[in-house]
C-alpha cells in the first residue's frame, strides 16, 4: 500500500448499517499529515458524514508506530506565510470534518500522537490507546504556536495541564495522559482492537436515531448556554417520538426486565 492515501473498510451489520474504520496511511514517515494526506483523509470522512447507514467511526493511523506523528516538518519548513496559512487552514479543515461526523467517532490510538495528531484525537468522541502510545504538543521546540484545535485542550484536561503542555512541549504516556483525562481507556497494545470493538458494539446496541440525536446534542452543548442546552435537549426528546424508535426499544427493555 503506498503512502498518503486514507483507506475506508466497512464492517457491515444485519440490519444493512455499517461501521467505517478509516486509516491514514503514511506509515513510513508515521502518518504525518502533508497536503495530499490532508486532502484525502477529508475527502473521505465527509463522504461518511452523508451516509445515513453509518453507525460509528474507527479512526486510526496505518501501522503499530503512531496513531498522527504530527504535521509535516519538512513541508512546514519551506513554507512561507500564505502557504503556512493555508496549511493550517487544511488541518482545520480535516479537523472540522471529523467533529462534523454525526455519529460517534472513536480514535484507535496505536502509538505517537503528536501536534497535529493529537488535535485530530481531541476531535473523535473518545480515545481508546495502546499503553505504549505517546503524547505531545511540541509546536514551540520547533518555532510555531499550538493553534487550531489545540483549543479544545482545556475542556479535555483543564487549563493548567493544557498550558504545561503547550508552553513546554513535553511528551507525555498514554498512563499520564489517560490520568489528565485525554484518554477513556489505555489497554495493553495487543488488546486495541478488541476493546474498540467493545466500544463499537456499545454503540450499534443502541438505537441509530437516538445516538444521532445525541451527538448533535452533545456538540451543541458546548457551543451554548446550560439554560439554552435544556431547552435544546427538550426539543430533541420529543422529536425522538417522530418514531418508533423510543417506544419500540423501550418495549424491549421492558420485557427483558419482565422476564
Amino acid at each position: 500500500m503506498s503512502d498518503n492515501t486514507t483507506r475506508v473498510t466497512h464492517t457491515k451489520k444485519s440490519d444493512g448499517t455499517h461501521v467505517a474504520t478509516v486509516t491514514l496511511d503514511n506509515q513510513h514517515k508515521l502518518n504525518t499529515l502533508n497536503p495530499q494526506l490532508i486532502a484525502s483523509a477529508t475527502a473521505k470522512l465527509r463522504a461518511l458524514a452523508m451516509d445515513d447507514t453509518l453507525r460509528a467511526v474507527v479512526l486510526t493511523g496505518a501501522g503499530d508506530r503512531a496513531f498522527i506523528g504530527g504535521a509535516d516538518v519538512n513541508f512546514m519548513g519551506t513554507a512561507d506565510k500564505a502557504g503556512a496559512r493555508e496549511f493550517i487552514t487544511s488541518l482545520h479543515t480535516l479537523c472540522q470534518a471529523v467533529l462534523e461526523i454525526p455519529v460517534p467517532v472513536i480514535a484507535r490510538v496505536n502509538g505517537y500522537t503528536l501536534g497535529a495528531g493529537l488535535e485530530v484525537a481531541a476531535c473523535c468522541d473518545w480515545r481508546i490507546a495502546a499503553d505504549t502510545a505517546q503524547f505531545g504538543m511540541p509546536e514551540v521546540q520547533i518555532g510555531s504556536p499550538s493553534v487550531i484545535e489545540a483549543v479544545r485542550m482545556p475542556l479535555l484536561i483543564g487549563w493548567g495541564n493544557t498550558r504545561e503542555l503547550l508552553l513546554t512541549g513535553r511528551w507525555i504516556d498514554a498512563a499520564e495522559a489517560s490520568s489528565m483525562g485525554f484518554l477513556e481507556k489505555v489497554v495493553p497494545a495487543a488488546d486495541l482492537d478488541e476493546a474498540v470493538a467493545e466500544s463499537v458494539k456499545h454503540v450499534t446496541d443502541a438505537g441509530p436515531l437516538a445516538i444521532r440525536n445525541q451527538k448533535a446534542l452533545i456538540n451543541s452543548w458546548e457551543k451554548t448556554s446550560l439554560e439554552q442546552a435544556s431547552k435544546a435537549s427538550i426539543e430533541s426528546f420529543a422529536s425522538a417520538y417522530d418514531t418508533d424508535e423510543p417506544t419500540r426499544l423501550m418495549a424491549g427493555f421492558i420485557n427483558r426486565k419482565k422476564g
